[in-house]
C-alpha cells in the first residue's frame, strides 16, 4: 500500500459498501481500531439525508459487537443546508454531526484514518473529505469509483453475504426486500 499502515476508524451505516470497505482497509495494512454511526434523531428507521444511509440503524451496534470494535454514535441534528458541489462548514448542516462525531473519535483513540464506503456520490466524497481535512485525518475510500457490477461480483466472491432492506432505485420492487 502507498498510504502508510494507520489506525482507522470505520464510517459504518450497516451496508454492504461500508463493511466491505472495512475490508480492504484491513487488506491493505490498516487497523480497524473503531466504528463511527451517524443514526436518526428520532425513533424511525430512516432519515431523509443526501449524506447519510440510516436505514439498518439500529443493527449496527450488533455489527460493533461481531467485531469486537468499540462504536461510537453521534445523532444526526443538522440538515442539508450547504448543498453546492465543494463543501464550506456550515452551522446547523449534517455534515457538522460528522465532524462532532470524526473528533470526538480521534481524541479518544488516536486514530489518523476514515473508512468511508461511498462508490459514486461526489456530494458524500466531497463532505467527508473536507471533514477529514479539517481534523487532520486520512479518507480512506477503497471502493471510490469502481465499477459497480465488478465489485458486486467480487463482494459474492469472497464470501460476503448482504440482506436487501431498502429498495430506491430502478428494477427493484418491495417483493426484492429480506433477500440476499
Amino acid at each position: 500500500s502507498l498510504l502508510q499502515e494507520m489506525l482507522v476508524v470505520g464510517l459504518l451505516s450497516g451496508g454492504k459498501d461500508s463493511c466491505y470497505n472495512l475490508v480492504q482497509c484491513v487488506a491493505a495494512g490498516h487497523e480497524v481500531v473503531a466504528l463511527a454511526n451517524l443514526r436518526p434523531s428520532r425513533d424511525t428507521q430512516e432519515e431523509d439525508s443526501n449524506m447519510y444511509q440510516t436505514v439498518g440503524w439500529d443493527c449496527v451496534e450488533l455489527l460493533a459487537r461481531a467485531m469486537r470494535l468499540p462504536l461510537y454514535v453521534e445523532t444526526i441534528t443538522g440538515e442539508g443546508r450547504e448543498m453546492g458541489k465543494d463543501y464550506l462548514p456550515t452551522e446547523g448542516d449534517e455534515v457538522e454531526d460528522l465532524y462532532r462525531l470524526l473528533e470526538r473519535v480521534a481524541r479518544e483513540t488516536g486514530v489518523k484514518g476514515v473508512a468511508v464506503g461511498a462508490i459514486l456520490s461526489d456530494y458524500q466524497r466531497v463532505r467527508v473529505e473536507s471533514v477529514c481535512l479539517r481534523l487532520g485525518l486520512t479518507p480512506l475510500a477503497y471502493l471510490w469509483q469502481r465499477d459497480q457490477a465488478e465489485l458486486l461480483g467480487e463482494m459474492v466472491r469472497v464470501g460476503m453475504e448482504s440482506v436487501l432492506v431498502k429498495v430506491a432505485c430502478l428494477g427493484l420492487e418491495e417483493r426484492h426486500l429480506g433477500k440476499t
